[in-house]
């Protein structure tokens, strides 16, 4: 089943396969981000995290891929052990420097650093995993934007929780068309009461600073530590007036966000 909208120019399929990961279409190219596709269970370590739901497809119906945009390395619920197999069949796959270094095959982009493939500029911009200073516990993560000649904008924006960087990367980058939000108001008691990606009080507040982008959610459910319904932010972005800025896809059915 494929839902068609309106954006501004250019067109991009969207397919939410679960959690953070999202295969699409855009500039003549396939990209995934963030690879999961584990099965529900747990994931032992200094904070366990339990995935409640598999993915919408596995791993061997995605199709070709020609790049991957991995928010970080680090945490299960944006690369699962599947996921990591998943890398290995593609052959560009974008992060942190930090990731670059764990991984190999992985580039490392620092924030607002540009990479060209085919005719997309990818460039690093900055995120933010949890408050001020979270980068001790939480680890580096990064966000994208994609631009390209007769192509719209689009902001890919990682676990970033602070909605000052997303108003830093709209000042710098003017108009964005399509943001790939990722919400839920993670939180896993490390910070206390703040979260770690972004909630339903705060993701509004960054599609104001998007101004018209057309904002798409993602990463919000099928984990143990999410906070916050999808449900709960539609209501925020409603009693804020922006519901006609917000389409949340259904995991496993194509959103096609349309040139008009």
């Amino acid at each position: 089943m494929t839902n068609t909208i309106e954006s501004t120019t250019g067109t991009i399929e969207i397919l939410h396969i679960g959690g953070p990961t999202v295969r699409f279409r855009y500039g003549n190219l396939t990209w995934l981000t963030d690879p999961t596709f584990d099965a529900p269970g747990d994931y032992p370590g200094p904070i366990t995290l339990h995935k409640l739901t598999g993915p919408a497809i596995a791993a061997d119906q995605v199709g070709p891929v020609d790049a991957v945009l991995l928010s970080h390395d680090q945490h299960a619920d944006n690369l699962d052990n599947s996921g990591r197999e998943f890398l290995s069949t593609v052959e560009r796959v974008l992060s942190t420097s930090d990731a670059a270094g764990r991984m190999e095959g992985v580039q490392g982009l620092a924030n607002w650093e540009s990479v060209q493939l085919g005719d997309v500029t990818v460039t690093g911009v900055p995120a933010l995993h949890g408050p001020e200073g979270a980068e001790t516990l939480s680890g580096v993560v990064t966000g994208f934007i994609l631009r390209g000649e007769g192509l719209p904008t689009v902001y890919v924006s990682g676990d970033n929780a602070s909605v000052d960087l997303v108003q830093q990367i709209a000042d710098r980058i003017g108009r964005i068309d399509v943001a790939i939000l990722f919400v839920g108001a993670a939180n896993i008691d490390r910070f206390g009461d703040s979260d770690v990606t972004l909630n339903g009080r705060s993701a509004v507040r960054a599609a104001a600073a998007l101004g018209e982008a057309v904002i798409v959610p993602v990463h919000g459910e099928g984990w143990g530590h999410f906070s916050e319904s999808l449900d709960y932010l539609a209501r925020n972005f409603e009693y804020a007036g922006r519901t006609a800025q917000l389409r949340i896809p259904t995991p496993g059915e194509t959103l096609t966000l349309a040139a008009h």
